[in-house]
């Protein structure tokens, strides 16, 4: 009885998607409560980019241009990934713990944002009735310093917690569960804040942000519970002189590795994020798609990502190299936007659903092998893995906020000018603008594939070998 108690167990676990990314030293019940903290930033990364914005704008009648500066806070405190990885790698308490205060406190950072975000923005409106006509952009601004801050703390930390915990082996599974579950929280966030906000009012509002920010804190202390070893540390280990930020820096990129790889991070994101405010533009004003058609883009742009972190964890698992996959995944974007470009001409929804489905998945492959790639760096001297995640991070967000400004502005520019008739009678066309943003990104990807090549070494590839279906193997 007891035998075949145990038979069932074992097989139950093989069956569940992410047994194969479970190892000894991160079971699966660990795992899954670390992997929170990605729900939490998918969810405040919802409210800044999408739910917040739009409110602002419609409901709260706040000038595009404060909007604009307001959402771009966050991405300029990315730079500062780098420091807060370092920091974590450097950080030493009586208990031995280096990753779960900058967990903590991120997530402190995160809630308070969230929590005085709603009175910040009425304020910001012009509801006020006492206090310094500046006091609005002021509290919108913290708000939005303080939450960016936040989320930017508690994910470089908790990437650098997970390649600690994982193995290996267990890594590229990992690092794709991190990322389904960052989906699984901007789609689900999404969905509830939508609903919440559909009859809106002052009261709702701060209802919804703080409930968020309540979410968010219990979700992360969720999380971080009894996920690093209690350590004790001496005081004379404790004292000890901390190593420097430059000689960390100057060991990470000694070699050409790193320094290649964050390039090959930067102008990837660059090339693939350029789109991200056009793609239902371009399909409601060129190809006269209905509101509702072109909301589903987002959901196959999410497809196609989730499908690429199945096949990133399937083929890294079957040791591919990172380097490799990652110039299939830009290879995938360049047919992708193809089919972008030729949706309109050809006017074929299809095609331009097709090509979203690509975006997502070229993408999503992009994302999970350099962030593995960057997982399993070869850290020397006083470089630590808290630094080289920081690092990734701090290049695909700043690439990722630069990007979208880009991508806009470039199609304002082309279109203004197309229209007029400066550009000819040929180019005379709202397609103009979006076409040549698209054709700047394929040429990003060109520029990519360039600086990868010296990254992709010769390796033997080796037969899988046969095990438990999991992750890797489950059809996304």
């Amino acid at each position: 009885m007891m035998l075949g108690r145990k038979t069932i167990q074992n097989l139950t676990l093989r069956a569940l998607p992410f047994s194969d990314a479970v190892s000894e030293q991160l079971p699966l019940g660990q795992l899954l409560r670390l992997s929170l903290f990605q729900v939490s930033v998918g969810m405040a990364a919802v409210m800044l980019l999408g739910t917040l914005n739009r409110v602002m704008i419609v409901e709260l009648s706040v000038a595009a241009w404060i909007v604009a500066i307001m959402i771009a806070i966050p991405v300029l405190v990315a730079p500062f990934r780098a420091l807060l990885g370092f920091r974590s790698d450097t950080y030493r308490s009586a208990i031995g713990w280096k990753r779960i205060p900058y967990l903590w406190f991120g997530s402190l950072w995160q809630f308070g944002g969230l929590a005085i975000m709603p009175m910040g923005l009425l304020v910001l409106s012009g509801d006020q009735v006492a206090g310094p006509e500046w006091a609005g952009e002021v509290g919108a601004a913290l708000a939005f310093l303080f939450t960016g801050l936040g989320m930017h703390m508690t994910q470089t930390a908790g990437l650098a917690l997970a390649a600690d915990r994982a193995t290996e082996e267990t890594r590229p599974q990992v690092v794709a569960l991190l990322y389904v579950m960052f989906l699984i929280g901007m789609a689900v966030s999404a969905i509830i804040v939508g609903a919440l906000l559909h009859n809106f009012s002052a009261l709702r509002l701060v209802q919804v942000v703080q409930g968020t920010a309540v979410v968010t804190i219990v979700l992360n202390v969720i999380a971080l519970w009894k996920q690093e070893k209690i350590t004790p540390v001496s005081r004379e280990e404790r004292e000890a002189p901390r190593p420097f930020f430059s000689d960390a820096w100057a060991d990470l990129t000694a070699g050409s590795d790193a320094a290649r790889l964050l390039v090959v991070v930067f102008l990837g994101t660059l090339a693939f994020n350029m789109q991200d405010v056009l793609l239902e533009p371009y399909g409601g004003e060129i190809l006269g798609l209905s509101v509702s058609a072109t909301t589903l883009l987002t959901a196959m742009w999410a497809g196609g990502a989730l499908l690429g972190f199945g096949l990133a964890a399937k083929w890294l698992k079957s040791n591919i190299d990172p380097h490799r996959l990652a110039a299939r995944g830009i290879l995938f974007g360049l047919v992708a936007f193809c089919a972008v470009i030729f949706a309109a001409p050809m006017n074929s929804p299809v095609m331009f659903f097709a090509g979203a489905f690509g975006i997502g998945l070229g993408g999503g492959l992009f994302s999970v092998a350099t962030l593995t790639a960057t997982m399993t760096l070869d850290t020397k001297g006083v470089a630590g893995k808290g630094l080289a995640l920081g690092a990734w991070g701090a290049a695909q967000a700043t690439a990722a906020g630069l990007s979208i400004f880009i991508g806009g502005a470039l199609r304002d520019v082309i279109n203004a000018a197309a229209t007029s008739g400066q550009l000819g009678d040929a180019l005379n066309s709202p397609a103009t603008g979006y076409s040549v943003v698209y054709h700047v990104e394929i040429a990003a990807l060109f520029i990519t594939l360039i600086a990868l090549g010296p990254l992709v070494k010769t390796r033997p590839i080796t037969s899988k070998t046969k095990g438990p279906i999991g992750l890797a193997d489950f059809p996304t």
